[in-house]
């Protein structure tokens, strides 16, 4: 890794740092006449022929800022006597694998490896309540409630090479991307690396999606695969890991590797924000027909998320993929966090409802994973598995939700948000 001066460092850290910590503004966009008919009126207050302004974009979804925690109680915890609690044992069994070995989560995880085979949810609901503590997570603006979306492990189509059908690549990490650790300089930024690129000896953030686009075979970093589908593979990285079919049948499965350091910016509100789309069609689906439907404007719309994942090949299998704990996230039953609000590999009780529905969805989950999308108090991104089904049902998925974090016996909340 390189090394950077301190007073290097400290000159262009508030620069980089908006990217890690500024919640991303709404843009809103006054009325523009078609040049056609109304070449000399911006705001469109003598001519009749000008369209409306576009709709004003929904607000940024909740605070950006982590989340506090109060004590809660169990019977607080609306439809927990509802749950199937054993079908969560495989996501609590693997954040265990990862928080075992610290002493605040030992008699836990001792207790959950002791559990015998066959294991019921009675004796779940026993050991959750007598190794945990409920805390129920509160925005900083006091509020309880918050959004929850939805994501998954998506196939698409690809190639080992280049050739007329598979043109867009799907990168590893480039040799010339540098990590920056916080800690020794700053040490309250611990939980944020800056990313960046060395140029003339000074240290610039990282090269932003459309740069990469625009770079093309100039870009200096490693090509895994080759996809199909330029606007699959955006969502490919959204979701930050999937599955590439080969021609002969294969699958290629890969993983998150990397991240330029720039923000997420949502494209849908963007094609709200142009008047292109509205908010009940700003989902996975109605972005995917857009850009279809309008591929000389693909790069303009691609462009507008500056952050680009870099990948990596995992083994084959048929487990769930590798989420940010470590360990394989499992459907229905694990969630992407803040995990500046969220311990990761922590159980939690999630109050919400089924995708575009109004069916509750309540159940124990495990907070396995991150996402640069995931920012707030109350967040989260439940995982719901592989495939179209999964996808298609992440993809309506847009609901209010609360939650409540369930951490060992003696937690104070200071510790919750320092791990």
């Amino acid at each position: 890794m390189h090394q950077v001066p301190k007073l290097l460092l400290a000159g262009w850290l508030s620069m980089l740092l908006g990217g890690c910590f500024s919640p991303t503004p709404v843009e809103t966009h006054p009325a523009q006449c078609p040049r056609t008919e109304c070449p000399v009126c911006p705001t469109c207050p003598h001519c009749p022929k000008c369209p409306p302004p576009p709709p004003t974009p929904p607000p940024s979804v909740g605070d950006e800022a982590p989340a506090s925690l109060q004590p809660a109680a169990w019977s607080d915890l609306p439809g927990l006597r509802d749950d199937a609690l054993a079908e969560a044992l495989p996501a609590l069994r693997g954040s265990c694998a990862k928080l075992g070995s610290q002493s605040h989560w030992q008699p836990f995880c001792d207790a959950l490896a002791a559990l015998p085979g066959g294991t019921g949810r009675g004796q779940v609901a026993a050991l959750l309540r007598g190794a945990l503590q409920p805390w129920r997570l509160v925005n900083a603006d006091g509020s309880s409630s918050g959004l929850v979306t939805g994501y998954y492990e998506p196939l698409i189509r690809g190639r080992l090479g280049r050739d007329g059908v598979a043109r867009w690549p799907i990168h590893g990490v480039p040799d010339d991307l540098v990590a920056v650790e916080l800690t020794g300089v700053y040490p309250e930024l611990s939980k944020f690396r800056l990313r960046g690129r060395v140029a003339d000896g000074v240290l610039e953030p990282y090269w932003t999606r459309a740069q990469i686009m625009a770079l093309g075979d100039a870009f200096a970093a490693p090509v895994l695969l080759w996809a199909e589908d330029p606007i699959e593979l955006f969502f490919l990285q959204v979701q930050g890991s999937g599955r590439v079919e080969l021609p002969d049948g294969r699958r290629v499965r890969i993983g998150y590797a990397n991240h330029n350091g720039h923000p997420y910016v949502s494209i849908g509100r963007w094609l709200i924000a142009q008047g292109e789309m509205t908010l009940a069609q700003a989902s996975m689906d109605g972005i995917k027909a857009w850009a279809r439907a309008n591929p000389s404007r693909l790069d303009e719309l691609l462009g507008v998320n500056p952050g680009y994942v870099f990948f990596r090949q995992l083994p084959a299998g048929d487990g769930g993929p590798l989420g940010a704990l470590g360990v394989g996230l499992t459907a229905g039953r694990s969630i992407a966090v803040d995990p500046r609000s969220v311990p990761l590999g922590a159980p939690v009780f999630l109050d919400t409802t089924e995708p575009a529905s109004q069916r509750p969805l309540r159940r124990l989950v495990a907070a396995q994973d991150t996402g640069g999308a995931i920012k707030g108090g109350v967040r989260a991104d439940f995982f719901w598995g592989f495939g179209a089904e999964a996808g298609a049902m992440a993809g309506r998925m847009r609901q209010q939700g609360r939650m409540w974090v369930l951490l060992p016996l003696g937690w104070h909340s200071g510790d919750a948000q320092a791990h």
